[in-house]
């Protein structure tokens, strides 16, 4: 069986050693991860089984982490890591989707089995596929157990990239540019909504260069005419209009690696209105990355955005960007550092962030984002599509 790691162990063991001394300071003596991200990140496992109980336990006492999960995805841990045999473990698979029994009570017997049963204990509390259910079964099978939320302790260890995952963020997005230019040039009255989908699944999938694309954390998001101010709208099989408004917001991933992208479409002749905005707001991307350099504050970032929407009439509520990566359905952002208010980040070099540009009026919306990294020059942009307006006569 062969399958092509993509970094080496040295990569893995920096990382542990990061999460030990992260977990040291905050007084925790076991960390349970639930996160797909940061189970990948932390021991190259990579296979679609988060739908099911599984985990990653970093003990400090352990040079390696321990990978749990079902016997069907023993083999998968065994061909996507290097964990030595012995901290690959299943559990019984009886206990899927049992009424009563949970696959977390093995978690508990091997945790006790451990010594660790009377632990200080981290558990991802808000991590996608980490259950109330799970959470309660390992609150009654390790009762002596300090619970803990870990609050995001490996997502923050995840925030700058190594040189060996920027390589696979500028791949993501040489493919997302690629991806976006092959959907726009394909753009024309009447084709059905689902076919541009599928146009980009197909080009993600494909990927540029002989470099693959992984599927992406979260479905193309496309929104057509009106409905361009409602930003998570998915396709319709409707037919695109001889006139008017398309937003497309993509992403590519390389290795799970993420690098989303917006960009704003008009068939036909645009208002002037949609012209205005899409100017400020190319106006607006310009100035965040030059001010992105490390030591700046985030909310010095967003703050820079938002006067240049309120100096041209608009403004945006909510974040305005979001910290990116490796990633696993359903999002593709890291949900640790947000670009807004009284985010008090300082920012270093090779943290990477997705800036989302969008801003939605009560008739339309429009949105020309960029992925960029943090460097001494300021955030230099992933992507290399025109950041404009683009209009398809």
């Amino acid at each position: 069986m062969t399958f092509v790691k993509p970094f080496l162990p040295e990569e893995f063991r920096r990382r542990v050693q990061d999460v030990k001394q992260r977990m040291e300071q905050a007084g925790l003596e076991l960390l349970i991860c639930q996160d797909p991200a940061n189970m990948g990140w932390l021991t190259g496992y990579d296979a679609w089984s988060f739908q099911y109980p599984q985990a990653v336990l970093l003990h400090l006492d352990l040079d390696m982490p321990i990978w749990v999960g079902r016997l069907v995805d023993v083999a998968c841990a065994q061909v996507t890591t290097d964990l030595p045999a012995q901290n690959i473990v299943s559990y019984s698979d009886h206990l899927v989707h049992h009424p009563q029994l949970h696959p977390y009570d093995d978690l508990c017997e091997l945790i006790k089995s451990r010594g660790w049963s009377s632990a200080t204990i981290a558990v991802e509390l808000d991590a996608h596929y980490y259950t109330a259910r799970a959470h309660q079964h390992l609150m009654k099978g390790l009762p002596e157990a300090k619970f803990r939320d870990s609050l995001g302790l490996v997502n923050w260890a995840r925030l700058i990239k190594s040189d060996a995952e920027l390589v696979y963020m500028r791949e993501a997005a040489q493919i997302v540019s690629n991806t976006m230019r092959e959907v726009i040039s394909n753009l024309k009255p009447g084709l059905p909504q689902y076919k541009v989908a599928a146009e980009v699944y197909a080009s993600q999938i494909c990927g540029l260069d002989g470099a693959y694309g992984d599927y992406t954390s979260a479905c193309p998001l496309i929104q057509f005419g009106e409905n361009t101010n409602a930003p998570h709208l998915t396709w319709t099989d409707k037919p695109l209009p001889k006139s008017g408004l398309v937003l497309l917001e993509l992403a590519a991933a390389r290795r799970h690696y993420h690098a989303p992208l917006a960009r704003t479409v008009h068939i036909g002749k645009p208002p002037c209105e949609v012209e205005r905005l899409a100017d400020v707001i190319v106006e607006g991307v310009d100035a965040v990355l030059e001010i992105a350099k490390p030591g700046v504050v985030v909310e010095e970032v967003d703050g820079v955005w938002q006067r240049i929407l309120r100096r041209n009439g608009y403004s945006k509520k909510g974040r305005s960007g979001y910290s990116i990566g490796i990633n696993y359905p359903p999002d593709w952002n890291e949900r640790t550092v947000s670009i807004r208010a009284e985010d008090k980040t300082v920012l270093q070099a090779g943290m990477c962030f997705h800036f989302q540009s969008g801003v939605r009026l009560n008739e339309f919306g429009a949105a020309i984002s960029e992925s960029f990294v943090v460097t001494q020059g300021g955030g230099k942009r992933l992507t290399d599509v025109d950041r404009r307006l683009i209009v398809l006569d």
